[in-house]
């Protein structure tokens, strides 16, 4: 029969015999007769001492098997002085069975062995504690975070192998020290206080954290998280404190990589302005990432250009256009801000864009500067780590960034440089988002320049001033347009408009819709057909183009000879008139009319006297509405910002400033025009009756006009016009005839006649008899044209009041000619 088995983990000689939970003994002399027997061991088998001392102890055992068995291991091991280890089945004292654990062991005498000394414990006890002695060495040996123990003064007496790992020293170095004499990188100050807590409370101290380095790893900075409980024996008694150390480092780098990341989406692509968006990745980065960062872009992409796809070359200008430093002033830059900087070739800055790699510095060497300013500033401010890292977008190449580490003594890693060229990713894109911008809006500067008035002339009708000002958010371009155009008879046309939509596509129909506006002009229409056939362009612009979604449009027609004003309104507000004593009033009694666009609807005309001095307020709907404001409200702000007679410069800012919002939505335009009357000396009026005789008569009152107004030197060319123009009305139209001499910043000469027939220019043959009238007028005159009234029309001609301005003409071809 085999020996008694032994409980896992324990065997022959494993272990004192009053170690664990063996606390029943028994005393066994080498007769095997019990000679001892222990309170505990009476608790145990509930036998009392005085029934089983002088008995075999094997009688105690269950089974005869078990005594046998016993009775076997006790021969073999008397006779070479070892104890056994064993479980077996031992008898209650009330008959029940009670599975044993035994720790026999050799007593020596002095005449050899004596006896043995049995140590019995439930087996139940001793499994529990097996495993729980197993538990504990799992946590404190194979736990894969640091574990240490340490006194009540917080001294080491016990560390796990990762503890002893991390410190890279031997056991015997460190039991008995401190922390901070082991790890000096450490800083423990948080942790003893926390373990003194521990210590006293008695209530742990969880998850607080430590920083340092570890002296097996200097250049590496970690974090970890580290709790503190107090460790008691059964008796209550402190015996010291347990600490834990998890590393956290790449969860906080993670958390802090989240957070900047985070931070540069919240704070980076809110501007338009590339420098501007240049110095927010700066911003971003300082002092998360970095002690100094700077951003250089190639000059080109500050303009708005699109760069050359591929790495850039060498003695490309750049412009400094970021710099942030935890320092006041950022004196580790070289270049301020707005500077032009150049970098050699063998610059970090000339490399990485060459390349088009980003490169990682961890410990930067001035003596291999080749900029000797750049190695000053190294040794000043001892720059010790650097990430260079090239701005890419759309695979163009807009420039470089830089962070570099002097007060942070951690150089920079692979980490750090993940961080920083996914931060140069955002900004690259906001960068080129800003460019495309700056070169959209560049373009639509140019073409509002070219489609919008660049000055307004001076004109006899009336004194102008304007405003025009696009939505903050269409790249400076808009669908607004105001002109001034000058008429026949010292008329002038003003005219606002305003193209649904905004930005590039609307400017180009607006340019559209001016040119038209101008050819009509020319053609002399009233208001509401300038209106009509500006209709029937937007219709035809729409049919072609479905972003076309209409206009509005103010046409008026002023004369200083009546003071008279004709207006015509597409869909478009009143304009606003400021009698001369400052009284304003808006002349809404003006038919709006249909928008253009909707076609086949009619356009209607007012008229009203303006007296001289008045002011005429032309504007478009983005001077008065606003979000939260109506309309009506936006008609009475502007009422009261047009009251009082002021300069029309004055007047204008004023308009401006009461009702443009910084934030507009949209596009505003302003046009004011104050009136002016022609003096009554200044006109002629003349009424023919329909003779050839009357030619002769034209021409005589032709002339002693010019020399009432002193334009002795006109009256050669003025006779011929009016011989030309009167000889034609009466060969080929209708009475009535009225001759007209209008002297204001040019002569200008008209003939009315009752005929609706329009006069043609055409070149006469050497063999024609005539012909050569109108041919003849275009030679002597600045301008010429024909307007018509429902009645009849006028043919005008205008020459310069200078004889040098008016237009060239041979002599003898001029003088070969009868009137």
């Amino acid at each position: 029969m085999g020996e008694p088995t032994a409980p896992r983990g324990l065997g022959a000689e494993s272990g004192g015999a009053l170690r664990g939970p063996y606390h029943a003994t028994a005393f066994v002399d080498g007769q095997g007769t019990i000679s001892l027997w222990s309170p505990e061991a009476e608790s145990l088998l509930g036998h009392r001492a005085g029934d089983v001392c002088g008995t075999r102890a094997v009688d105690l055992l269950l089974t005869p098997a078990d005594r046998e068995a016993a009775l076997t291991a006790g021969r073999r091991r008397d006779g070479a002085g070892q104890g056994w280890d064993g479980v077996l089945a031992m008898r209650h004292r009330d008959g029940h069975a009670v599975r044993v654990a035994l720790r026999v062991r050799p007593v020596l005498g002095g005449q050899g062995q004596a006896g043995w000394l049995v140590s019995a414990a439930d087996v139940r006890q001793v499994e529990q504690l097996e495993f729980d002695q197993a538990v504990l060495e799992a946590l404190f040996e194979r736990a894969p975070i640091s574990i240490t123990v340490v006194d009540t003064d917080l001294r080491f007496r016990a560390l796990n192998a990762v503890a002893l790992r991390d410190l890279g020293l031997p056991i015997e170095q460190v039991i008995g020290r401190r922390n901070h004499e082991v790890a000096p990188g450490i800083d423990f100050q948080v942790a003893e206080e926390c373990l003194r807590r521990a210590r006293d409370t008695g209530e742990p101290v969880i998850d607080f954290p430590v920083r340092g380095r570890l002296p097996t790893d200097p250049e590496r900075e970690g974090l970890w998280s580290s709790s503190s409980f107090r460790l008691t024996d059964s008796a209550g008694r402190v015996l010291g404190m347990c600490q834990t150390f998890l590393d956290v480092t790449e969860g906080y780098r993670a958390t802090r990589r989240l957070e900047l990341l985070t931070e540069a989406g919240a704070r980076m692509g809110g501007t338009l302005d590339v420098v501007r968006a240049a110095q927010e990745l700066a911003d971003v980065a300082v002092p998360g990432l970095a002690d100094v960062v700077t951003v250089d872009l190639l000059e080109g992409t500050v303009r708005g250009e699109e760069p050359a796809p591929g790495p850039v070359g060498e003695h490309v200008l750049f412009r400094r256009s970021g710099i942030r430093s935890r320092r006041e002033g950022a004196p580790e830059a070289v270049y301020a801000v707005g500077e032009t900087a150049v970098f050699h070739p063998g610059a970090p800055q000339a490399r990485c864009l060459h390349s088009g790699r980003s490169i990682l510095t961890k410990r930067v060497d001035a003596d291999t500067e080749s900029d000797p300013r750049v190695a000053e500033k190294i040794h000043k401010y001892h720059t010790h780590s650097q990430i260079v890292v090239p701005l890419q977008a759309r695979g163009i190449t807009l420039g470089v960034a830089v962070f570099t580490r002097s007060l942070d003594p951690q150089p920079y890693d692979e980490w750090d440089l993940s961080l920083a060229e996914d931060l140069c990713l955002r900004a690259a894109v906001c960068v080129d988002n800003a460019r495309r911008y700056t070169r959209e809006h560049t373009t639509a500067l140019a073409l509002q320049r070219s489609l919008l008035p660049h000055d307004l002339p001076g004109y006899p009708a009336v004194e102008t001033a304007y405003r025009y000002l696009p939505a903050v958010a269409h790249a400076g371009a808009g669908g607004d347009w105001f002109d001034v155009l000058q008429l026949s008879g010292a008329r002038v046309a003003l005219l606002v408009g305003d193209v649904t939509g905004h930005g590039l596509h609307a400017a180009a129909v607006m340019g559209r819709l001016r040119t038209a506006v101008h050819t009509l002009a020319e053609l002399d229409l009233d208001p509401d057909e300038v209106l009509t056939h500006l209709d029937d362009l937007v219709v035809r612009l729409t049919e072609e183009d479905p972003d076309c979604q209409g206009a509005s449009c103010l046409y008026a027609v002023y004369d200083p000879a009546s003071g008279m004003c004709t207006f015509a309104r597409a869909g478009h507000p009143p304009p606003a008139l400021v009698r001369p004593e400052g009284a304003v009033e808006f002349l809404d009694a003006t038919p709006p009319g249909p928008p253009l666009g909707l076609g086949g609807q009619p356009f209607e005309t007012a008229e009203y006297r303006l007296p001289p001095g008045s002011v005429l307020a032309l504007y478009t709907d983005g001077l008065i509405q606003a979000p939260g404001r109506d309309v009506d409200e936006g008609l009475d702000r502007l009422a009261r910002a047009l009251a009082g007679p002021r300069p029309l410069e004055q007047l204008a800012e004023a308009v401006m400033s009461t009702l443009v919002r910084q934030r507009r939505s949209d596009d505003v335009a302003l046009l004011l025009a104050r009136t002016r009357v022609l003096a009554a000396d200044r006109v002629a009026t003349f009424e023919l009756p329909v003779d050839p005789a009357m030619v002769a008569q034209a021409r005589a009152l032709t002339t002693r006009q010019l020399a009432k107004w002193g334009l002795e030197p006109l009256v050669f060319t003025t006779e011929l016009i009016v011989s030309e123009l009167v000889t034609n009305a009466i060969r080929h139209a209708r009475g009535p005839i009225v001759l007209r001499l209008i002297h204001s910043q040019v002569l200008i000469c008209e003939v009315y006649d009752g005929s609706l027939s329009a006069p043609h220019l055409r070149r006469a043959r050497t063999t024609d008899e005539g012909g050569r009238g109108l041919f003849l007028i275009a030679q002597l005159a600045s301008r010429w044209g024909s307007r018509y009234t429902r009645d009849g029309k006028t043919i005008w001609a205008e020459q310069p009041l200078s004889p040098t301005d008016a237009p060239g003409m041979p002599m003898n071809e001029a003088a070969g000619i009868s009137v």
